[in-house]
């Protein structure tokens, strides 16, 4: 990046610092005892009025001090704006976490300068960690940088992965696993997609998959894992895609990128 560049997404860094700090606050500090929920793309596919009220808060963040730029989020779609900077909300990632009060949601805010993520802050308000990245920048966990060490084997890694909420794809994304676990060390599911990408940049788990995300389920996460060292593709070897996403050391993306598609784990 140029120093023009370098100084915009330093300013939306912290501009994304502060939207996210105030949707935290209100979607975790100020919880409440009860609040409506509702469905979405299936009945098990939650929306609550926490994600309506987080993203209203950071959709109003972002456009007191970036009025011109287009904004994109999970729950109220897409205002357009002028100034070529996008961008990707997800207010509450792992919802179904959320409403059951279990640990594992996010807020993640992201900025793209002409479809390049720059800037990226991934707020875990349950284990008191923020994430943050810039484009060159590198990745921090609270201040502390995050640098991907040695690859695992591929027989002694931890992989994460995340299910869909259509009952059909998600009994073939079972039958993956089922298959896939004998020849890794074990699997974890988080349920958030975000903190998934975030947890390969801080070594929690050494890789991660899906099919069928969004762009603001991870346009923040990836930002942190890349500035880890993290190699980020799609399931089939090509670049990633929002419905594909493989993320892990460079030396564990090939071996793990073929066993993946060994066993059909991206069907498109």
């Amino acid at each position: 990046m140029d120093d023009a560049t370098r100084r915009l997404a330093a300013e939306l860094l912290a501009v994304a610092d502060e939207a996210a700090a105030v949707a935290v606050e209100r979607i975790h500090t100020r919880r409440p005892e009860h609040f409506d929920i509702d469905t979405k793309s299936t009945g098990t596919d939650h929306v609550t009025e926490m994600d309506r009220a987080s993203e209203a808060l950071i959709r109003d963040v972002i456009g007191r001090h970036r009025p011109h730029d287009t904004v994109v989020g999970e729950e109220e779609g897409e205002a357009a704006g002028s100034s070529g900077v996008t961008w990707w909300i997800d207010p509450i990632d792992g919802t179904t976490n959320y409403v059951y009060d279990h640990p594992g949601y996010a807020v993640s805010v992201a900025a793209a300068i002409d479809g390049v993520t720059v800037a990226a802050v991934v707020a875990d308000p349950t284990h008191a960690r923020t994430y943050r990245a810039t484009l060159g920048g590198g990745a921090t966990c609270d201040g502390r940088p995050l640098h991907l060490v040695d690859a695992r084997p591929l027989p002694e890694a931890l992989v994460a992965t995340g299910f869909s909420y259509d009952s059909v794809r998600r009994g073939e994304q079972g039958r993956v696993v089922a298959h896939l676990l004998p020849r890794v060390r074990d699997v974890r599911r988080m349920g958030a997609a975000a903190l998934d990408l975030c947890s390969v940049a801080a070594g929690r788990v050494d890789a991660y998959y899906e099919t069928g995300l969004s762009m603001w389920d991870f346009a923040g996460g990836s930002l942190v894992a890349t500035e880890a060292g993290a190699r980020l593709g799609a399931l089939d070897g090509g670049p990633v895609r929002a419905d594909s996403v493989l993320a892990t050391h460079p030396d564990l993306f090939g071996p793990l990128q073929e066993l993946l598609a060994e066993l059909g784990a991206d069907p498109a």
